[in-house]
């Protein structure tokens, strides 16, 4: 049994696969976004944010042999309990993370920070009007110490948060609720019609649509602040699908 930590596109890509070779599997998400998605896979989801005990409870119950970490780069918290987890139970660990992207990236107006925190200090710096394209998790803390600007979130079109968003104090004039990935085209048009003149996101990967957001911020000249990508040490990493099957 196979257990996949989800919550990005490249888990479902990662599920289809197991269903392509008949491979009995788990998944597990913490949001209800995550499990819906999931469940277009399969019906063993389990929803929860586990924890190094529940982890280690879930593996032994359900006789995991092999875990596919396939979380986003940002939950380090879930990747480092996985692999605790392993080293305990002596349970296989793979982590799937595709290539970095920041090298590809030909644009000198750009800042490289590590924190939302430091996003936050060069949004104080300059723009006037900062489109946050990072999600909906950290919406307090840029609400909390980005001062006397104009934030715009594009977020997930559900119901949970979008309400989480009106709870910040975020309005319909600076709330876009849509799902990605989104093109460079549509970044474009979506920065010309909210005057931005600041982008902040994480380096998320090809399928997280991050080299257009990008790309658009240096047709139009905008100046793009980067969240880099928490550093971690994983063991055996593979970063393509291709490779994967050959692993479980």
């Amino acid at each position: 049994m196979i257990l996949v930590l989800g919550g990005t596109s490249d888990s479902i890509e990662i599920c289809n696969l197991l269903n392509k070779y008949n491979l009995s599997y788990f998944v597990s998400v913490t949001t209800p976004y995550g499990e819906e998605l999931a469940r277009k896979c399969t019906d063993k989801v389990l929803l929860k944010k586990l924890t190094i005990e529940d982890m280690i409870d879930f593996i032994k119950q359900n006789n995991i042999e092999k875990i596919i970490d396939a979380t986003h780069p940002y939950a380090v918290e879930v990747s480092s309990n996985a692999i605790k987890a392993c080293e305990i139970l002596k349970t296989k660990y793979i982590r799937f993370e595709r290539e970095s992207l920041i090298n590809q990236i030909n644009y000198d107006n750009k800042y490289l920070v590590e924190t939302v925190e430091q996003a936050c200090e060069v949004a104080n710096k300059i723009g006037k009007n900062i489109f946050i394209g990072t999600g909906s998790k950290n919406l307090s803390i840029y609400k909390e110490l980005i001062k006397n600007k104009n934030l715009v979130a594009r977020v997930l079109p559900t119901s949970e948060v979008l309400l989480s968003c009106e709870n910040l104090g975020f309005n319909a004039d600076n709330i876009i609720a849509m799902k990605g990935p989104f093109t460079e085209e549509l970044n474009e048009s979506t920065y010309r019609q909210y005057n931005i003149d600041l982008v902040i996101t994480k380096e998320s990967g090809v399928a997280g649509g991050f080299l257009e957001k990008v790309n658009a911020c240096k047709t139009l000249n905008i100046p793009v602040v980067i969240i880099k990508r928490k550093e971690m040490n994983y063991p055996n990493t593979i970063g393509t699908i291709e490779k994967l099957i050959d692993l479980v």
